[in-house]
């Protein structure tokens, strides 16, 4: 006998942009964890974060305090944790496991809340934890960077990196809510801003060449750190990467395809040669910067749109070169793990145009050699 059925689960991921999260006028973070029913909470704190606001923690638990006063059914916190920050949290098993020992120590059960502050990577680890607690925990994401808020948050998947490979271990799983208080981007370096900017040049380059206009137009004052002009490209950098995973673009990724990784083949394997020194969002930069060299010289990509991108890049002082780029032999294993991750055959997503993209199967390893030649200052 064979039974074959197929299964459909309907899923809501909320995405709130907004200022100044933890005012007690700020309706935004007790909207989405208030069901009417008591719930407990757990908040982790990336170290980054902790250092820049030491009473974060205290502005939280004054918030939730606040609003309870009010009749609001917000949960009752039960701990705050700060955790490794940056790729650290995600080179060990620390940081999970410290949600899971958390999770189990305050009895947060399956409809009770993770609130995970930080940056992409601790999101990622913390997401982890939570994911794995009865098979899932209700996860709550704030990021505080601009790859966080414009891409990292906006996805439905938790790793940490292993065996030299980056997110060899992880879960597809779809936050409760994200939470994105543009004031977070006020703390952090010039490079720490910056360097977040690349997933927005990529999305544009892929979906909206109006965005990557706009990015090309804003970059002198992206560069000065100006809100008014960074705030509305990581909007619509979020909602370009939200609406592909929630309109029918393969979320938990079944198919051999990963089409919104534009430059992330080589970026990755960058981000592991240098033992993480170089920063997911400049490995990306470069990826970039090594895919369209690579594209215009296989024909498919044409010089003007290569050097636009790349200048785009270079305005928002991003990098496009590392001589990582040279140990061509060791950077060319990054195809192969690529393909593993996604379990079929090679699929490298390559521009034909900006907003224009197309899948190759092969890619041709002396050119890759020229092209990272090329690049170099």
């Amino acid at each position: 006998m064979t039974l074959d059925r197929s299964l459909q689960v309907d899923f809501r991921h909320r995405v709130r942009f907004t200022e100044d999260v933890f005012s007690p006028d700020n309706a935004t973070l007790a909207s989405v964890c208030s069901d009417g029913i008591p719930r407990r909470m757990i908040a982790f704190i990336d170290t980054g974060v902790h250092q820049a606001q030491p009473d974060i923690g205290e502005r939280l638990a004054n918030y939730l305090g606040a609003r309870a006063k009010i009749g609001e059914p917000v949960p009752e916190l039960k701990m705050i944790e700060v955790v490794s920050g940056g790729e650290e949290a995600k080179n060990s098993n620390d940081v999970y496991e410290q949600v899971l020992v958390a999770i189990d120590r305050y009895g947060i059960d399956r409809k009770s809340f993770v609130l995970a502050i930080g940056g992409g990577a601790v999101l990622d680890a913390v997401g982890l934890g939570a994911t794995l607690a009865h098979r899932g925990v209700r996860l709550i994401r704030m990021p505080t960077t601009t790859l966080a808020m414009d891409d990292a948050a906006m996805g439905v998947k938790n790793g940490i990196n292993k065996f030299g490979k980056k997110n060899f271990c992880g879960t597809f799983s779809v936050p409760w809510a994200v939470i994105a208080d543009e004031e977070f981007l006020i703390t952090l370096t010039d490079q720490q801003f910056l360097s977040g900017f690349s997933e927005a040049i990529k999305i544009g380059c892929l979906k909206d060449p109006t965005l990557f206009e706009l990015i090309e137009q804003s970059a002198a004052r992206i560069v000065a750190r100006d809100l008014a002009a960074a705030m509305p490209i990581i909007r619509r950098s979020a909602e370009l990467h939200l609406d592909h995973i929630t309109q029918g673009g393969d979320a938990f990724e079944l198919n051999e395809a990963r089409p919104l990784d534009f430059g992330h083949w080589a970026a990755h394997k960058l981000e592991s040669m240098s033992t993480y020194e170089i920063a997911h969002g400049d490995a990306v930069a470069i990826g970039i910067a090594l895919d369209c060299e690579y594209a215009v010289r296989m024909k498919i990509l044409s010089q003007k749109d290569s050097t636009r991108i790349i200048a785009c890049l270079q305005a928002l002082r991003l990098p496009i070169w590392h001589p990582m780029l040279l140990q061509t032999d060791q950077l060319l294993r990054g195809l192969e793990e690529f393909r593993e991750h996604l379990g079929g055959r090679m699929n490298i997503t390559l521009l034909r145009a900006i907003g224009e993209s197309t899948e190759v199967h092969q890619i041709d390893s002396g050119v890759v050699a020229a092209s990272a030649k090329a690049l170099a200052p």
